[in-house]
């Protein structure tokens, strides 16, 4: 290997098992570490700006009230702490946590007086027991090492009564559908943001992979219900490709 070649977080044997590698959170890290320069720029146009309407729609699903205290966990860039923060109401005090250093430092210049940012593990949160009234996760808990260590985590730092809200990629369930959204999904998308962020980490590449090998919407409510949580629906937005998660503790 040349001296100070960027080497790959994902490679064809990480890709064949993503959520199987003993090392998953370090490739993760690395991976967003890689991206983040251009993490936002890349989502906006690869999902021809519905990202932001998903982040709408978490919102309003999250029914925040003025007196919320917020966890954003694997807050990346800070895109779900900014939507929050400009809701009416919005909560009093919103923190965000990420493992990805780069993350943050993208996040941080954009940050305003009611957000706070920590790096940390979402397996191992630094904060006490019932410490938030809502915890949201957009797109992160398909990057968790384990799954439920990851929910069970979000159900501890949550007090009696608060709300999870979480969103994730799935697959539209209309036959037809699902093939031409495979296809963009997992030959389109990773070339074209591959290329628009000029990334070596396999990032683009693991994204497709991660979600096809993902539980679906069954799965993940399955989980959500095994570590605790209440009262679990699902909203599937635009046909399907993307949900949103709500859950009671």
């Amino acid at each position: 290997m040349a001296e100070g070649k960027p080497v790959a977080a994902w490679d064809a044997k990480g890709l064949a098992a993503p959520h199987m590698q003993p090392d998953k959170a370090r490739r993760v890290r690395s991976m967003f570490d890689a991206i983040a320069p251009t993490y936002e720029m890349v989502n906006c146009l690869a999902s021809a700006g519905r990202d932001a309407a998903w982040r709408r729609a978490m919102v309003c699903a999250a029914g925040v009230r003025a007196d919320d205290t917020l966890l954003d966990v694997a807050c990346g860039t800070g895109d779900v702490c900014r939507a929050f923060s400009c809701a009416a109401p919005a909560p009093r005090r919103i923190v965000g946590v990420d493992f990805a250093g780069e993350m943050l430092r993208f996040a941080l210049p954009r940050s305003n007086g009611t957000t706070r940012w920590c790096q940390a593990d979402a397996a191992a949160l630094p904060f006490a027991d019932a410490s938030f009234s809502l915890v949201t996760c957009a797109f992160g808990i398909r990057n968790f090492q384990n799954l439920e260590e990851g929910l069970r985590e979000m159900w501890r730092v949550l007090q009696p009564g608060g709300r999870a809200v979480l969103l994730e990629f799935g697959m539209p369930s209309a036959p037809g559908l699902r093939s031409l959204y495979r296809f963009y999904f997992t030959c389109v998308m990773p070339l074209a943001a591959s290329i628009l962020s000029r990334d070596r980490s396999g990032a683009y590449r693991y994204l497709p992979q991660s979600v096809l090998s993902f539980p679906g919407r069954a799965g993940i409510v399955a989980s959500l219900r095994r570590v605790g949580f209440a009262a679990v629906d699902v909203v599937p937005l635009t046909l399907g490709i993307v949900s949103v998660y709500r859950a009671r503790k």
